[in-house]
Parts: C-alpha cells; sequence; structure tokens
C-alpha cells in the first residue's frame, strides 16, 4: 500500500506520485528540490527588483556626474556605454552639455558617492541571506568598501568598450569576444561580494558563484545585443524618456536576477561538491 500522500505530495496526481517519489530520491531531484527552496527563503523576486531599483538610482547620478567632470570630448562615450537611441543622445547631450565641473563640486560629488552606496547596501543584505556570513560589515571600513564598489561598477561600465575593443584584436574575434566578456563577468561578480565582505565572504561559494554567472552572461550578453536597442529605440518613440527609464530597469532586474541566482548557485555547488565531506569516526 502507498503511505498516505503528505500536503506537499497531494498536490500532484496520484498516477505520477510513484515517479516523482523516485525522482525526489536521486541527488538531482534532491538539488533541484533544495535549488527551489533556496529561491523562496532568499525572495529571489523581491530582491532582485530591489537591486534593480537601487542600480538604477545608484549608477545613472554617477555616470551624469562624470560626464559633467570629464568635458564634452568624452560625453558621447557615455551614450555609447548606455545604448540609447539617437533621440535619447541629443537629449542627453542638451541635459548635460552646460554642464562642467563646477556645477557639482566636491560638495555635491560627495553627496552622489554616498547616495550611490544604497546599492551596495542591498547587495551586503542579499549576499547576507544567501550565504552563511556570521557578523555584517560596518563601521567606516564598510563605507568605504561599499563606495568603492559602486565605483568598480561604474568603471566596469565605462571599460566594457575597451574589452571589446581588445577581443576585435585577438585572432577569432567572436570567440575571443565572448571568453573576454566571460572572463570579466566572471571576475565581477567575484569582486563584488569579496569588496563588500571582505574575509567574510566565503571562498566556495564566491568562485563557484563568479563562474555560474559568467556562464550566465553568456547567453544573457547575447539576447541583451539584440533585445536592448530595440526595446530602448520602441520605448522612446512611445513614452519618451520615462519609457528609457522603465526599459532599463527591466533589463536591470534581469541582470540582478542572474547575479543572485549565480550566489544561490555557487552555495549548492559547494555545498554538495567541493567541501569535503567530513570522515566518519570509529
Amino acid at each position: 500500500m502507498m503511505p498516505e500522500p503528505t500536503e506537499w505530495d497531494a498536490r500532484i496526481p496520484r498516477w505520477l506520485r510513484p515517479r516523482a517519489a523516485l525522482w525526489l530520491g536521486t541527488r538531482v531531484g534532491k538539488l533541484t528540490l533544495t535549488g527551489l527552496g533556496e529561491l523562496v527563503r532568499v525572495q529571489i523576486f523581491d530582491r532582485a527588483m530591489t537591486l534593480a531599483a537601487q542600480s538604477f538610482t545608484s549608477i545613472f547620478p554617477l555616470l551624469i556626474m562624470l560626464a559633467a567632470l570629464i568635458g564634452p570630448h568624452y560625453r558621447e562615450r557615455l551614450a555609447g556605454v548606455l545604448h540609447l537611441p539617437d533621440s535619447s543622445e541629443r537629449l542627453l547631450q542638451d541635459a548635460i552639455g552646460g554642464s562642467h565641473s563646477n556645477a557639482f563640486g566636491v560638495a555635491g560629488c560627495l553627496i552622489v558617492l554616498l547616495s550611490a552606496t544604497g546599492l551596495s547596501r542591498a547587495l551586503v543584505r542579499s549576499y547576507l541571506v544567501v550565504w552563511p556570513v556570521e557578523q555584517k560589515p560596518a563601521g567606516a571600513a564598510a563605507t568605504g568598501r561599499q563606495i568603492g564598489t559602486v565605483v568598480v561598477l561604474v568603471v566596469f561600465l565605462l571599460f566594457a568598450r575597451v574589452l571589446t575593443w581588445l577581443a576585435s584584436l585577438l585572432p577569432a574575434p567572436n570567440v575571443s569576444g565572448v571568453l573576454v566578456a566571460f572572463v570579466a563577468d566572471c571576475a565581477l561578480a567575484i569582486l563584488l561580494p569579496w569588496l563588500l565582505l571582505g574575509r567574510r565572504a566565503p571562498k566556495g561559494p564566491l568562485l563557484a558563484g563568479g563562474v555560474v554567472f559568467g556562464l550566465m552572461m553568456i547567453a544573457v550578453r547575447g539576447a541583451g545585443a539584440i533585445y536592448l536597442p530595440r526595446a530602448l529605440q520602441s520605448s522612446a518613440d512611445k513614452y519618451g524618456t520615462i519609457g528609457l527609464a522603465f526599459t532599463y530597469i527591466g533589463w536591470l532586474y534581469v541582470l540582478s536576477f542572474c547575479l543572485l541566482l549565480a550566489a544561490i548557485v555557487g552555495g549548492l555547488i559547494s555545498r554538495e561538491f567541493l567541501t569535503a565531506a567530513p570522515a566518519d569516526e570509529p
């Protein structure tokens, strides 16, 4: 006789329960079930939306501040980094065309930098939930790490085209471009939690999560190269500037989701495959 179904088993059709029980008894089934449980525990959808919103309100003001500080010769590069359509690119040039370094000043730059740490704090909260970190970073050193993390993100965005140019000089540019982007994405996913958590960041999940994120971004970058320019142009034509904002937030949500998912999968890989099992006591 079959045992009485549990509350979870009762949702599965009776004819499928034996196969489901057999599959859940395998290692792949257990890992899948554990992974789904981790997604629910971390609340990945809500946290990804929080990271996307914080990224939009933290990184874009920094980019605009840099455009005002570095002068008009480099503002076209900023529009290229953001993949703006022609109409929106002219809007950006008009918005910051009269700006100069005195428009911000030291106090203004500090305010923008400190405001941008909202993204870093949201990342810290997410990593503390995903990984078993004992103590939350605090104090002046933690603030410095938070500022450094946002600066690293901005530098990564600005030098993305340099990486593309370097890849074009290598043999087989298409393959080289994918490999260079993979290494850069892995490095970014490893560097961010290391900067925020320092020695508290668990090494196994950190490295495994970085590799998983790099693999995810191979597909995401390919899809984004096709989707993002068209979506931005369509949003700008239909809704103007506000349409661009919603499109960017949607794309940042995808990237944030991938970053959190990679951290979760990295933790599972480290726990199941990289951590040595303790020896049995006699």
